[in-house]
């Protein structure tokens, strides 16, 4: 499990302990951007309770969602494991779902969490925020050929060995875009692909990170992706068809 922080000192523990305590057991990494809050701490606390099952990565600021899940991806590989889950720290995502994620990565690459296949929904969402995450998905579809429903979602599975697929070090995306990319990546060079439905929750304690800067970079990304099309070897080779699946829970 893979869970970037800033300033969730009101979530983490709770967390962390949801989290550890589910069936099939799974580890976690927490990747902490100096949380003025106290979060690396309170993190570093619950290891030494959960000792070689909770592991926390502190980095010297706030560096982005994106550039967080490229360290904890390489952290991952780097100690051997063969699976990974990435979700947001806020409790947007239901750790339940995990268990149902984990059992479908056994017929995919990769699994994401989906509010936009049949029975996926958000929860306490403004009009405003619904249009804009419509619209993202929309473009990334149009402008970078995905043929995911939830291209932004940051709830998936991952089998480790299809990330070397990705030029992590050329992602241009500090923060959320980050995903966009990660995914086209993924799709082009043939990667199983499964959506299963969530429901996701709008955050009930802290604040968002979502700021005027990540629209930008999203724009960035999408306009780039769209001009430039870079080629991923795996594609060019033709060795594995592209599969999507969409499951109910």
């Amino acid at each position: 499990m893979i869970i970037p922080t800033y300033n969730e000192s009101e979530n983490i523990e709770f967390l962390v302990e949801k989290v550890l305590n589910l069936e099939p057991a799974v580890d976690a990494l927490v990747v902490d951007d100096n949380s003025p809050d106290g979060t690396g701490e309170l993190a570093d606390n619950l290891s030494e309770k959960y000792k070689e099952r909770l592991f926390v990565l502190h980095r010297p600021g706030k560096l982005g969602l994106g550039t967080a899940h490229r360290e904890a991806f390489k952290w991952a590989m780097k100690h051997g494991y063969r699976q990974l889950v990435t979700m947001d720290a806020d409790f947007s995502h239901r750790p339940e779902a995990i268990p149902i994620m984990l059992n479908k990565l056994q017929v995919a690459d990769v699994v994401i969490g989906s509010r936009y296949v049949r029975g996926g929904q958000t929860e306490g969402w403004t009009l405003t925020r619904k249009i804009n995450s419509w619209t993202a998905n929309f473009l990334a579809r149009r402008l970078m050929g995905l043929k995911t429903k939830d291209c932004t979602g940051a709830f998936r599975a991952y089998q480790t060995d299809v990330l070397k697929i990705v030029p992590l070090e050329k992602l241009r995306a500090r923060g959320y875009s980050a995903h966009l990319e990660v995914l086209y990546y993924l799709e082009k060079a043939g990667a199983r692909v499964a959506e299963v439905p969530i429901t996701f929750v709008n955050r009930q304690k802290g604040q968002s990170k979502i700021s005027v800067g990540e629209v930008r970079e999203t724009l960035n990304v999408l306009v780039y992706y769209f001009l430039f099309r870079p080629m991923v070897p795996a594609a060019r080779k033709g060795e594995r068809k592209l599969e999507f699946f969409n499951f109910t829970l």
